[in-house]
């Protein structure tokens, strides 16, 4: 019973997983299949440390590699507002191919380089950059799942980012087919609709500690939209599933791919280290 489980749950893995690739695999243009998310850690020892400073040291970075970086589709940096940990702040780069993660690392390289081509001067910029964070940090790679709903390029206003972590669970009786089927259902009736949500991006783990991970990234315009989201999530799915035997289905669908645990993140945008 064992290997039948986890034949099932590599089978499940991939098949959420390469959903994404699939669908990226229809458009002429170059779409999000990977996201890297580098979870880094303030200094706290650091009695010099500034925020206006640390942003044009960064920025710097930013305009110098990070956008000369034809690899890296985009970036974007969020500083903790409601996280288990106040030292907290992550990395999010986004890439159209596997292939295009470790071409961006040779590629990043190769701009510092450019940049600072006097070694001193590297060190010296590197140094004054590393000031600001602690050794430890950890990284996650996810795939982008379909049904996304994206910001607009022009979007100036949401500055607040919300990550829900959930975990899948991977049912002998389950498939594909109905997963998707109801996930889709419930994005484009609730999710889409919501005019408080300006983006909305829904990633499936790949590598890191827990292959379980479903993470979801909501961007809205104000702590206050994101509060007023969740009410209006409710309309939307009263308005949706107006009789008690959709309601039912829906939630017997969440039952059984996923856990129940989750975990709420809330997040400051940088903009001016918006790629």
């Amino acid at each position: 019973m064992m290997k039948a489980t986890n034949r099932f749950l590599l089978l499940a893995i991939t098949a959420l997983l390469f959903t994404s690739v699939g669908f990226a695999q229809e458009e002429e243009e170059k779409v999000p299949k990977y996201i890297t998310v580098t979870t880094l850690h303030w200094n706290m020892d650091y009695d010099n440390f500034d925020m206006n400073t640390w942003k044009d040291v960064e920025k710097e970075f930013f305009d110098k590699v990070t956008m000369k970086n034809e690899h890296i589709m985009g970036t974007g940096v969020y500083t903790h507002r409601y996280t288990p940990d106040n030292r907290e702040l992550i990395l999010v780069s986004v890439y159209d191919s596997w292939e295009a993660i470790d071409k961006a690392a040779d590629r990043n390289s190769e701009l510092i380089k450019e940049a600072w081509p006097d070694e001193d001067a590297r060190d010296a910029y590197f140094d004054k950059r590393n000031e600001y964070y602690s050794d430890f940090h950890s990284d996650e790679i996810y795939a982008t799942m379909p049904h996304a709903k994206p910001r607009a390029a022009t979007d100036t206003t949401s500055n607040i980012l919300f990550v829900r972590r959930s975990q899948f669970k991977f049912p002998r009786d389950g498939s594909q087919e109905e997963f998707m089927a109801s996930f889709k259902e419930y994005v484009e009736n609730v999710f889409h609709k919501n005019e408080l949500i300006k983006g909305y991006y829904p990633n499936a783990h790949f590598w890191g500690s827990d292959r379980r991970e479903f993470a979801e990234a909501f961007y809205v315009d104000s702590m206050q939209d994101l509060d007023d989201m969740f009410t209006r999530n409710n309309e939307l799915f009263a308005e949706h599933w107006s009789d008690d035997e959709g309601k039912k289905k829906m939630q017997e669908m969440a039952n059984k791919y996923f856990t129940g645990v989750h975990g709420d993140y809330v997040y400051t945008v940088i903009p001016e280290l918006r790629k």
